[in-house]
């Protein structure tokens, strides 16, 4: 594989095409909207600066990936002659559909389709198209450029020719791939969204305050972030979609999200891409500050 195309300039696509570039492969990045392509080239750009500063690529590694980028508003110009087309569009199911149904009338017929879906059917993805068997999921985590894993989901139909053709390739990334079968949430956020969904519940009933259930996870299970913190930067609207995605898939009313998020979500609130969730980021400073609507430390014993 040599030609990589992305679909989608949101945090998840640059963050994969940076990956890309920087190990010698030239990467179309694709988005209907000019102005989302100008801010992923910025982000790029940025955080190869960071890598630049700390000593893990140089100013000539920098000016040679960004030089494989090329950007597209137009997708049939955009995955012309790709060997792989990754799909990182929104976490949205009929999106996603849509795009597959287009790819695979444009994409070359040995091109491989990816998706980047953290919970979606890559079995109900693949069935949209002609080529199920070169269908798959490579789940990047964010920040993509930072992160090892790569969770790779082969579909019903993925051979595993494909699926070999994926690992490999992830390898040649400096990423860790971790296979696993196409089960709703498949294995990261059908243990990840629970969790989270159960802090909120806490939350919601009381039980303790904001602050509190991070700093319990974040000192007692060496958790980095908390799972509210991390909701925050997942977005709340994505950690709903999730939960509805396991709830619908496996009928267990475990999976419910608790109405606290629901009404978070209605309301608007998203977390740090709306400058609030269940901390303010609104002020622009590293320092989170609880939102005034939660209590800022749990119950007085």
């Amino acid at each position: 594989m040599e030609k990589i195309a992305v679909i989608g300039g949101g945090t998840m696509g640059n963050g994969i095409v940076h990956v890309f570039a920087q190990h010698g492969y030239l990467v179309n990045l694709i988005d209907v909207k000019e102005e989302v392509l100008e801010k992923a080239l910025v982000t790029i750009n940025k955080n190869m600066d960071r890598q630049v500063a700390k000593g893990a690529l140089t100013e000539e590694d920098k000016a040679k990936a960004l030089a494989r980028i090329n950007v597209f508003t137009n997708i049939s110009d955009g995955v012309d002659g790709a060997d792989l087309v990754i799909e990182a569009a929104t976490e949205n199911v009929e999106v996603k559909l849509n795009i597959f149904r287009q790819l695979d009338n444009l994409a070359k017929p040995e091109c491989i389709l990816a998706s980047n879906t953290s919970s979606i059917s890559i079995t109900k993805i693949a069935s949209v198209t002609n080529r199920p068997e070169k269908v798959i999921g490579m789940h990047f985590m964010n920040p993509v450029p930072v992160m090892k894993l790569v969770e790779i989901i082969g579909g019903f139909k993925t051979t595993v020719d494909v699926a070999e053709k994926i690992v490999d390739l992830t390898k040649k990334l400096g990423k860790i791939p971790a296979v696993t079968r196409d089960y709703p949430g498949f294995i990261s956020n059908r243990i990840l969204l629970p969790m989270i969904n159960e802090a909120i519940l806490a939350l919601d009933q009381g039980v303790s305050g904001v602050e509190e259930i991070d700093t319990i996870m974040k000192l007692g299970m060496a958790h980095p972030m908390g799972p509210l913190q991390l909701a925050d930067f997942i977005g709340l609207d994505v950690c709903l979609a999730i939960l509805e995605v396991l709830q619908h898939g496996f009928g267990d009313p475990k999976y419910a999200p608790c109405t606290l998020l629901v009404n978070m979500v209605t309301s608007g609130d998203l977390g740090v891409k709306t400058g609030r969730g269940f901390y303010d980021y609104s002020g622009g400073t590293k320092d989170l500050v609880i939102a005034p609507n939660f209590r800022r430390t749990g119950p007085q014993i």
